[in-house]
Formats: C-alpha cells, sequence, structure tokens
C-alpha cells in the first residue's frame, strides 16, 4: 500500500481533543489573561515544590516528595528557573536566586557530567541571567555586561566542558569529568546534537569575555559535522568522535540531530554569520528532498535516503518553529497541525508516533512534559496571530493540569494511553515548557519588545544598547541579547587594566571562600539554617529546613540519553524581508 495512503488512513484514528479547556469572553477563543495567570500558578506550584522538597538536589521526585541529583549537582532546576521568574515578573526571587547560586555552586567537584547538558542548562542559564541582572534590579558590578559574578560562574562551567574538545577531530567526547576531565574509559560516540550545539553559548562567552577559544572550539566541531554529511547531504544520528565515522546513520531532524540544525540559524543570526545559515539552508533542501512525507517528517537512511523509521518522534515538535524564523511559513502551519493532531489523540506528544499506524510506539508511550510543540505555537503565533495556536496553549495547559498535577509539583507521564505517572519533573519544564506557554498567552512581555524600548549602558568600551528585543533563546530557552556580544567585542590588551584587577581579585576571594569552605568541612554543601534559607516566593521570610547531603550518581552520556530539542529565536527578527 502507497506510503501516503498509509498516512491518510492512520490519521483517520484521531480522536477529538481530551480537553477543551475554558473559553475567551466571546465564547470563541481562550482568553489570554485568564490563561496567563493560569500558568503563573502552573510555575508556582512547581517551583515551590521543588523548593521544599528537592534543593539544592537538581530535580524533583513529585511522587515521592524528595529530590534528586541527575545531571551533575548544581541545584539544576534554580538554575534552569532563574530567568523564568523574571519572565513572570518575579524580581525579588531572582535576585535571592542570584545571591544563593554565587554563594553555594561549585564546579570543582568529582562528577561525571553530560557535556550537551551542562552547556545548555548551565552555562546558558548563566549567561542568560547574567545578561538579564540589570533588567531585574541586581547591582551590577563596573564593567557589566563584560563582567560580573554570574558571567564568572558560566565561564568557569565552560572551561570545565573545554577537555571533552581535545579529540582528533575536535568533535567533543559526551561526557567529562568536571574535576579529572574525561575519563580514560571514555565512549568516543556521541550524538550529532552534542556536538553540534554550543556555538550560541561559546560564542556569547568569548565575546563578553574577550577568550576567543570557546567560539573556536565551538566552530571547529559545527565544521568536522559538516564534512562528515554524506553524498546526498544528510548527516546521521550518532558518530565516533576519534575516527569521524557514523556509527549510527539513520537521518532525521528529530532525537540526537535536532538542536545542531537549530543552533545553526541561530548561531548564523546571533554572529551574522551568512555560512552558518548557507549550511542549514543546503540540510534544509536534503531534508525536504529525501525525508518529508505529507508534511511529515521520518528518518532514513543518510546515504540512501531510504526510510529507516516512519515515525514522529515528539522532539521533532520543534520543527514548525524553525521553519517559521526561515520564512517558511506555510509549510510550518502545515507540520504543526499534523503534530498538533497528535496531542488531540492523546493529550500530549508519545515520545515516538508511528505514523502509518496513527498509534504510540511500544516502550516509546511516555511524555515527560517537554515544550517543543508549546515553543513551536509561540513562534508561529508571534509570526501570524493564527488563534488555533492559542488553542494549542489552552489544550496544553488544560491537559498538563488534568493527567500531571500532583500534590508536589508535576510528574512525568509514563504512559499516554493511561496516563501513568513517572516519579520525575525534568528541569525543563520550569525553564521552557511553563516560559513558552506564559510568552504564548502574553504579547507584552519584555521578550517581545519589538525595539521601542531599550536600555542604554557603559561599558569599558563605550555606550551600549540592550534590551531592545530580538532575543535569542538557547535550546533550553534561556534568552540571550545579541546586542550584548557588540558591547565587550575589543582585544585583550585594550581593556581596562581595571577590568582585569576585578578578575583577579574575584579569583582570589572565590578561592580563599572554597578554601575556608573546604578546611570547615570536607562533607557536600548544606543550604544554610536560619533566615537565609531558601523559601518560597510567596512568603520570602520563612525558613526551610535542612536537607541532606546530596548523593553523587553517574550520568549517562550522550548515546543513552534522548535531547530536548528547542528552537532559539523570536520570529519577529525575520519579518525584516532584508
Amino acid at each position: 500500500m502507497p506510503f501516503r495512503l498509509l498516512v491518510s488512513l492512520g490519521l483517520l484514528c484521531v480522536l477529538l481533543p481530551l480537553h477543551h479547556g475554558a473559553p475567551g469572553p466571546d465564547g470563541t477563543a481562550p482568553d489570554p489573561a485568564h490563561y496567563r495567570e493560569r500558568v503563573k500558578a502552573m510555575f508556582y506550584h512547581a517551583y515551590d515544590s521543588y523548593l521544599e522538597n528537592a534543593f539544592p538536589y537538581d530535580e524533583l521526585r513529585p511522587l515521592t516528595c524528595d529530590g534528586h541529583d541527575t545531571w551533575g549537582s548544581f541545584s539544576l532546576t534554580l538554575i534552569d528557573a532563574l530567568d523564568t521568574l523574571l519572565i513572570l515578573g518575579n524580581v525579588s526571587e531572582f535576585q535571592r536566586v542570584v545571591e544563593v547560586l554565587q554563594d553555594n555552586v561549585d564546579f570543582d567537584i568529582d562528577v561525571n557530567a553530560s557535556v550537551f547538558e551542562t552547556n545548555i542548562r548551565v552555562v546558558g542559564g548563566l549567561l542568560s541571567a547574567h545578561l538579564l541582572s540589570k533588567k531585574a534590579g541586581v547591582e551590577v558590578e563596573a564593567g557589566w555586561p563584560c563582567s560580573g559574578p554570574l558571567l564568572r560562574m558560566a565561564e568557569e562551567a565552560a572551561r570545565k566542558l573545554l577537555p571533552a574538545f581535545q579529540t582528533p577531530t575536535g568533535m567533543p567526547y559526551g561526557t567529562v569529568n568536571l574535576l579529572h576531565g574525561v575519563n580514560p574509559g571514555e565512549t568516543s560516540v556521541t550524538c550529532t546534537a552534542g556536538i553540534g550545539t554550543f556555538i550560541v553559548e561559546f560564542a556569547t562567552l568569548s565575546s563578553l569575555t574577550g577568550d576567543p577559544v570557546f567560539e573556536e572550539v565551538a566552530r571547529v566541531a559545527l565544521m568536522r559535522l559538516w564534512e562528515s554529511r554524506s553524498d546526498i547531504g544528510l548527516v546521521g544520528n550518532h558518530i565516533d568522535v576519534l575516527t569521524g565515522k557514523w556509527v549510527a546513520q539513520d537521518a532525521g531532524i528529530g532525537a540526537g540531530v535536532d538542536s545542531y540544525f537549530e543552533y545553526l540559524v541561530k548561531g548564523a543570526i546571533l554572529l551574522q554569520d551568512k555560512k552558518l545559515m548557507a549550511m542549514f539552508l543546503e540540510y534544509n533542501k536534503a531534508i525536504r528532498n529525501y525525508t518529508r512525507f505529507d508534511d511529515w517528517y521520518l528518518w532514513v537512511q543518510m546515504y540512501k535516503g531510504t526510510v529507516s523509521m516512519p515515525v514522529f518522534q515528539s522532539l521533532e515538535a520543534y520543527w514548525p518553529g524553525l521553519q517559521s524564523l526561515i520564512g517558511d511559513i506555510d509549510n510550518a502551519m502545515r507540520t504543526f497541525l499534523n503534530y498538533y493532531t497528535v496531542w488531540k489523540q492523546f493529550g500530549g506528544l508519545p515520545e515516538f508516533y508511528n505514523i502509518p499506524q496513527g498509534y504510540t510506539v511500544e516502550k516509546r508511550e511516555g511524555y515527560p512534559l517537554r515544550p517543543e510543540l508549546i515553543e513551536s505555537a509561540m513562534y508561529l503565533y508571534r509570526a501570524t496571530g493564527d488563534p488555533t495556536l492559542l488553542e494549542l496553549g489552552r489544550d496544553a495547559v488544560e491537559s498538563i493540569e488534568k493527567i500531571s498535577k500532583v500534590e508536589c509539583g508535576f510528574a512525568t507521564i509514563k504512559d499516554l494511553r493511561d496516563h501513568k505517572l513517572d516519579n520525575r519533573m525534568e528541569s525543563f519544564f520550569l525553564a521552557e515548557t511553563v516560559k513558552y506557554l506564559y510568552l504564548l498567552f502574553d504579547p507584552t512581555n519584555f521578550i517581545h519588545n519589538n525595539g521601542s524600548t531599550f536600555d542604554a549602558v557603559i561599558t569599558p568600551f563605550g555606550e551600549c544598547i540592550l534590551g531592545a528585543g530580538g532575543y535569542i533563546f538557547n535550546t533550553e530557552a534561556h534568552p540571550i541579547d545579541p546586542a550584548a556580544l557588540h558591547c565587550c567585542r575589543r582585544l585583550k590588551e585594550e581593556q581596562w587594566e581595571v577590568q582585569d584587577l576585578m578578575r583577579e581579585f574575584y579569583s582570589l576571594k572565590r578561592n580563599r571562600s572554597r578554601f575556608q569552605k573546604k578546611t570547615v568541612s570536607s562533607g557536600p554543601w548544606e543550604p544554610p539554617a536560619g533566615p537565609e534559607t531558601f523559601s518560597s516566593p510567596e512568603n520570602h521570610d520563612q525558613a526551610r529546613e535542612k536537607k541532606p547531603a546530596k548523593r553523587k550518581i553517574p550520568l549517562l552520556s550522550c548515546p543513552s540519553q534522548p535531547f530536548t530539542s528547542k528552537l532559539a529565536l523570536l520570529g519577529q527578527v525575520f519579518l525584516d524581508s532584508s
């Protein structure tokens, strides 16, 4: 039977939406103000639950009301949620979290960390918070945004990742030990996204600090992937970073590949780099030619273009947003509506969906509250104003609250067929899912600034304009102000002497603080008792009880972990036809 007919038959199985939600005042469309408040309540239910039950661990376990370390023992949910706090307008809690992170996060720890996840969540989160600090009322130091404590933390975390790039190909290992570098027995197989998802954070870091090494290693990794593409223009899923040989030859737009394509587009815009955009457009032609069927995108063999997996992955739902960013609105909407039918069928997107059969794939029926379809809705709504996109937002709020809300936060949906839950709330729920939902329903948020307002700041290199809009989200939805990259670009010898002295002073102060801390106690950090202990934004004066010592657990490297793929830019950037 022809594939297109199979697709059509599969879509006949689509059911009515599980959740219709509350209509707007006129009874025809969702009310943005109503759902904006609903989303804010969702955030604080999850955030407060994390602070009360899981902090200082990385993530909340909502079914058992406790916490666990997942990606490196950084209090990761706190870092991931920080810029969301400001987007929701909570300036006081943003300021408090900044202080706590400065005092207590330490990267000199014997932990095996994912290079990819540490970059997008920790480095990206700290860079974003650094650039938003002045808007949040934080008292910034002289020379900001070219200096600051959060910038120094981001630089320290990124330096811990640099040993992973020391390979014959320049493509990084998937995992690095933060204290000792790459373990001798570390696998050399890394997924494509784990190699090509650094240019946004690392180029920003190089521009702000004046150290070119970060942008250089990110560019080398991108170029090695480009040079490794097949004769028909496709890249596979996993590659050996020592030999440059493809290990998994499935080509598609989803898990293990996704954010590589995304970062070519974002890197091109962030750096005004025509070569990066030309690379993406070449990939886009091959993707359309070999993987696209009736506005679905399948997995194919990278050398032959033959279908290997006729499935849709939930991570692929970022693609309509990416299409909108390059101006391909019609195709973006058609693809989005395909994916939206799957959401309506299950009340969420299963990890894998068999397109010809119109149903889930065995052992891939879960939905960990991923943001990708919501993200695409936000970008497309900014570009089109189509109310159908608000309906997806409404359905997402109603579905997530009904299916996954528990006493201690929101739980991953283990199986969308019967709505069984799993004991995890990933940090991206607060960094991305809630953030994109809120921005979908909040058209006047400062993130959507069209350039009518801005801030003029004095840097060591002259006056600089910030906050004028066009924020670029990294793949964990941490917004980067592209104007900031132009505030600090000068040769090292031209920088202020006072800036070098300040950096040396803060380095000595931090080392002295660590020495004192390690001399007093060799155990893991615990939150302080008393009035300075972290509290929820609803009651900043209420102290929290001490939490148990944090466990160190081994982390899975890139080949074993699916990636969340996301977009990173506002559609309005492309409204100028030039």
